[in-house]
């Protein structure tokens, strides 16, 4: 396992327990979840702590930015069984979901709205040479 690994799982797994521990919905000025996902490889069960931002109907946004070359492997794991997909929010209460892969005016619309908020965002993406994937997530 490579060092950047390490360090990422570790950091995932402190945030994870911070939001547990202290039921605080925000890091950073941005909302946080934990994204329950199976392993596409491993179909070990994973955690992910992640910022989110509110959709229609009571949907969330999740960009899969990362800032490297290549998208997260929270994004793939999602993505290969959006079928185990659950969050978890701050207060304990999880909720199973199903991941929509927004494309054309969807995404461009829901882009606009999460840059609005956190312009970092699109600070990030001028930095990359990959589209960051927006996913909506919906309460099954």
């Amino acid at each position: 396992m490579s060092l950047s690994l390490w360090f990422q799982r570790k950091m995932n797994a402190y945030t994870t327990s911070k939001l547990r521990r202290k039921g605080k919905p925000q890091m950073m000025g941005m909302d946080m979840l934990i994204l329950h996902t199976t392993g596409r490889r491993s179909g070990a069960a994973r955690e992910t702590p992640i910022s989110w931002f509110a959709a229609e109907n009571g949907a969330r946004l999740l960009v899969a930015s990362g800032g490297g070359k290549r998208n997260p492997d929270w994004y793939a794991n999602l993505m290969a069984h959006p079928e185990s997909a659950e969050i978890e929010l701050p207060n304990g209460q999880k909720e199973a979901v199903t991941p929509v892969l927004l494309d054309g005016a969807d995404r461009e619309h829901a882009w606009q709205r999460i840059t609005s908020e956190q312009p970092r965002y699109a600070k990030y993406a001028s930095k990359s040479d990959r589209e960051y994937p927006l996913v909506k997530l919906v309460s099954r």
